[in-house]
């Protein structure tokens, strides 16, 4: 299965991946300063979310995608089910 994100979908993806490494590079900050636990506990589900969040809309693309073939015509209803068990496979893994 090939993903092409484009446009706001691409803009939104990269976005959250850009605040998940911010939020990730924030926890490494403060392990280093030792900072409170409770703190850096929040800060990485911070990060855990905006991972997630993230991989939720690269899936969701790809369901909206994998539905219609190039031509924009349905996909048969074998191909349609397979790509619903890999698809539901990816979501899972983010479960």
């Amino acid at each position: 299965m090939d993903l092409e994100l484009a446009g706001a979908e691409l803009k939104s993806v990269l976005n959250r991946l850009r605040r998940a490494q911010g939020q990730i590079s924030g926890v490494i900050r403060m392990i280093e300063e030792g900072r409170d636990c409770e703190d850096v506990v929040t800060q990485l589900s911070a990060a855990s979310r905006a991972l997630d969040r993230a991989g939720f809309a690269i899936i969701a693309t790809g369901l909206q995608q994998c539905l219609t073939d190039v031509d924009g015509s349905a996909t048969s209803d074998e191909s349609r089910e397979q790509m619903r068990v890999r698809l539901e496979k990816l979501f899972l893994s983010l479960a």
